[in-house]
């Protein structure tokens, strides 16, 4: 079973802390049955939101069976050969003091 990752506890945990005070709340009970079936609701709802935050996905190649392409570093002569990026169209506004 994969390890939780910290967005999974986050959720969860928050999702536990606010349905139960809300839950509380809302309820105003004030028995001990009435509090352990609140903590328990919250808990289960807390687990199912932290089960259903999506994992990171790793990057994936194009074709299954094609090797990643690694890009050449451009060598210092390159970089000095390469024309400076033309200025936009729009010019700059620059803000005025108030």
């Amino acid at each position: 079973m994969p390890r939780p990752t910290a967005a999974q506890l986050a959720y969860g945990s928050c999702t536990v802390i606010f349905s139960t005070l809300a839950m509380l709340l809302l309820s105003q009970t004030s028995s001990g049955p009435g509090i352990a079936v609140i903590a328990l609701a919250a808990l289960a709802l807390g687990v199912l939101v932290a089960m259903t935050v999506p994992h990171p996905r790793r990057a994936r190649p194009a074709h299954p069976h094609s090797a990643p392409r690694s890009v050449p570093a451009p060598t210092p002569l390159e970089s000095a050969r390469r024309e400076p990026v033309a200025a936009s169209a729009e010019p700059v506004r620059q803000r005025t003091a108030s």
